[in-house]
């Protein structure tokens, strides 16, 4: 039975919540769209039709772009919940051989998450198009910069929502104080950036119950002053709603009047938030804040700075606070940069979210991500990205030191990333959603048309200021793309020279070396095969661990995979040998946590693999990979095993009805541990986890035994094998190949995250091996 009374409380409080977290950005955007229109040659058509004029093509925009478009479709075309650039990417991978990504499985399109709900592919016609891209990789790599280039205009946006908004509330001081030096303004916008970042460090979800009042009292404070401005300046600005007026200004103003799109289109800047949101939200409330309070609330306040304007046209430089009553003046100064600061924030997670989502498809050099709030999925924070988002928008707000030229740029950055998703959308609804040819052309057509008029307009600005996200967004492009290329060779060249399992297996059981007892997680990105890591180590230390689990952590293209589907396990040649290959299957918003217990999850995969294993999900004996399996499914995950958590190095607790297995490791060797374990006290508390086997749950003798042995090689200790690549191109390839992996890559694998921090691997039991690539 439908809780209709819970889930109606509960999408109450999702639309009070977006009010805060979504629709900041647009609902400051009143503070300089007006300012910015004007600031052109329009300030020479001075008469009540010319400002009707731009608030009804404000008016039409707000409804087409920002209504339509986005609250009415782009909710829809949610990938599981999920919206943004990556998202749209993501299910155009899913539907077609569009991805560039190494190491898909057939088994990845069993996730219950892979495919499109209540849409299938069967028994559909191929479409033209998407055959034509799979079979060009070139098309599928213009579809990937495509993709590349949006999400750096986004980071774009990160770094210019910030300045703008905090600048442009902080320059009613110089309304009020006449003789204000701009840079004072200037100086109190910078100390204002830095607090909003700083607190990115301390936790500024602390302070989110507080974000939401202050939007709501900041919409219906300007609300109130456009209804106050309407009926004491020009009632009769009603009448702007008309698109007749859009004509007529058009059809005065000529090309001045184009121009000042470049400032109009400020209105829509934000509107891409509430498909980038989607996934901390639903549809169903954003539609519902948006359509019932914010769209109302905005059309009101432009329409009140319109009907002042029209009475007050010398006012145009600064109308938002020339608008203002009296009594309300500094009320409005005091919300003003609060609410400012709130639009920012939900800006700057979003572009830690972005890079988080690049970098798990491979497209962004690796960065430590940290979980702010684990009660909260998406919660994240990057150290490395928000102090270089600080110090960018410092440099932009001391650099142009006004509102005209940051909005210049802001508005290219938000209407290329607008621009970019009507194009990727169009492709979704071909191949997606498998509507109609016509239907998607409809789409990009209707939209797609506004947009370019938008983005010819702005072309005129770019010397004022427009070219800063173009030069940006160039620089981020080129290091993603380094990055994504230096990785898709690095993995073609594993797999040409990966060793083949058979040969392996010719050794014996001990293969050929000396096995000691404990664990041996061998990191590689390769699905099958040996990889070059483990021959390299063998072949200078012949010696190795008694179990081997050769894992492989990948991303697939579903934002989230579910906690019982994570973990493909398989066994490599006969049991005796004691090889294994673990899958770990994340998707692109799946983060890791501090304090999972990665170590522990393995473990447990592999006794419930050998627990299937034994029901006959196997294949026959002396395969050499046998049939890999999803564990944790069956029901009977971790039955076998039980754990516990001792108060120190070697101490364990007991049960009757178990057995815990001692240490494989000579006195010497514990008591040096327990010496380095004390020395490093911040150690998790699964190093001192200990596992035991319950006996009742065991009665097959082969499965105990083989049990026993893995909970005897994990105390004895677990060891990360990764590899530490070092790529040098070819003595006979091209110039810019040399220049993109010997300078370009080179210079970011040395400056970026190491794989162990990337990977949340503790650096007690570490164990690097130095590869050289020449690819």
């Amino acid at each position: 039975m439908v809780d209709w009374r819970g889930q109606s409380r509960q999408n109450a409080f999702l639309v009070y919540r977006s009010f805060g977290l979504v629709f900041g950005a647009l609902s400051i955007a009143p503070l300089y769209v007006y300012k910015c229109a004007f600031s052109g040659g329009l300030l020479h058509y001075q008469t009540e039709d010319a400002v009707f004029g731009v608030f009804s093509v404000i008016f039409w925009t707000i409804t087409l772009i920002s209504l339509f478009k986005y609250a009415f479709i782009m909710l829809s075309a949610d990938d599981n919940g999920q919206g943004g650039l990556i998202a749209l990417y993501a299910l155009l991978c899913r539907n077609a051989k569009f991805c560039l990504l190494p190491n898909h499985q057939a088994a990845d399109e069993e996730i219950s998450t892979y495919r499109y709900p209540g849409r299938s592919n069967t028994n559909r016609p191929t479409s033209p198009l998407k055959g034509f891209i799979e079979r060009h990789k070139s098309a599928q790599t213009c579809l990937l910069l495509l993709v590349l280039f949006g999400a750096s205009m986004v980071i774009c946006v990160g770094i210019l929502t910030p300045a703008i908004s905090v600048f442009a509330s902080v320059e009613g001081l110089k309304f009020q104080a006449k003789d204000l030096h701009n840079s004072v303004v200037v100086l109190i916008a910078c100390i204002l950036l830095v607090a909003l970042f700083v607190l990115q460090h301390r936790g500024i979800h602390k302070l989110a119950f507080i974000f939401t009042p202050i939007m709501i009292l900041w919409v219906l404070l300007v609300a109130a002053v456009g209804i106050y401005n309407i009926i004491e300046w020009n009632p009769r600005v009603y009448q702007a709603l008309s698109p007749y007026y859009v004509y007529i200004f058009f059809k005065r103003t000529g090309k001045d009047g184009w121009i000042s799109l470049g400032g109009i289109l400020l209105c829509i800047t934000g509107t891409e938030s509430m498909f980038a949101d989607l996934g901390h939200f639903r549809a169903t409330p954003i539609r519902v804040a948006f359509s019932c309070v914010i769209y109302p609330c905005l059309i009101l306040q432009y329409m009140g700075q319109a009907a002042f304007l029209s009475k007050n046209l010398s006012a145009a430089s600064v109308s938002f606070y020339a608008s203002i009553p009296v009594p309300l003046i500094w009320p409005v100064l005091v919300v003003a940069p609060l609410a400012a600061i709130v639009a920012s924030q939900p800006v700057i997670s979003s572009t830690f979210s972005v890079v988080k989502q690049l970098h798990a498809i491979r497209c962004f050099p690796r960065v430590k991500v940290v979980h702010t709030k684990r009660r909260i999925p998406g919660q994240i924070y990057i150290p490395e990205i928000n102090w270089s988002l600080m110090i960018l928008s410092l440099g932009v707000t001391i650099g142009f030191r006004d509102t005209n030229y940051i909005g210049n740029a802001y508005g290219i950055a938000c209407l290329a990333v607008t621009i970019i998703t009507t194009w990727l959308t169009s492709l979704g609804i071909s191949l997606v959603w498998h509507k109609s040819f016509m239907f998607a052309l409809l789409f990009s057509v209707l939209f797609g048309s506004v947009e370019i008029i938008y983005l010819s307009s702005s072309c005129m600005r770019i010397l004022k200021g427009g070219w800063f996200p173009l030069v940006l967004s160039a620089v981020f492009l080129v290091v993603m793309y380094v990055w994504q290329y230096g990785t898709r060779k690095k993995y073609l060249y594993d797999l040409h020279n990966k060793v083949s399992m058979r040969h392996i297996l010719t050794l014996g059981p001990s293969l050929g070396i000396v096995r000691v007892p404990g664990i041996g997680l061998i990191y590689t990105e390769l699905a099958t095969g040996v990889p070059a890591t483990f021959t390299h180590f063998l072949t200078n230390l012949p010696a190795f661990y008694q179990v081997v689990v050769f894992v492989c952590v990948k991303t697939v293209p579903v934002p989230y995979v579910p906690q019982k589907e994570r973990y493909l396990v398989g066994r490599i040649g006969p049991k005796s040998y004691g090889m294994y290959r673990c899958m770990v299957r994340n998707g692109y918003k799946d983060v890791f946590k501090n304090g999972d217990d990665f170590e522990i999850d393995v473990v447990m995969s592999i006794a419930e693999f050998i627990q299937m294993e034994a029901e006959g999900c196997g294949t026959p004996e002396g395969a050499v990979d046998r049939r890999m399996a999803v564990v944790k499914t069956s029901g009977k995950f971790g039955t076998a095993l039980f754990m516990s958590q001792t108060s120190g190095p070697g101490e364990s607790s007991s049960s009757s009805s178990s057995t815990i297995v001692s240490s494989g490791k000579s006195n010497t060797l514990q008591n040096l541990q327990a010496t380095y374990e004390q020395e490093a006290p911040k150690l998790n508390y699964w190093r001192r986890a200990r596992f035991g086997l319950m006996d009742a749950k065991c009665k097959d003798t082969r499965v105990k035994e083989q049990l026993q042995e893995l909970v005897e090689a994990k105390h004895a200790g677990v060891a990360y094998v990764i590899g530490a690549a070092y790529l040098k191109a070819k003595w006979n390839s091209s110039f810019i190949k040399k220049c993109a992996i010997d300078v370009a890559y080179s210079f970011l694998r040395k400056n970026c995250r190491s794989p162990a921090v990337a990977l949340n691997i503790p650096h007690i039991c570490l164990i690097k091996v130095g590869m050289n690539y020449i690819v």
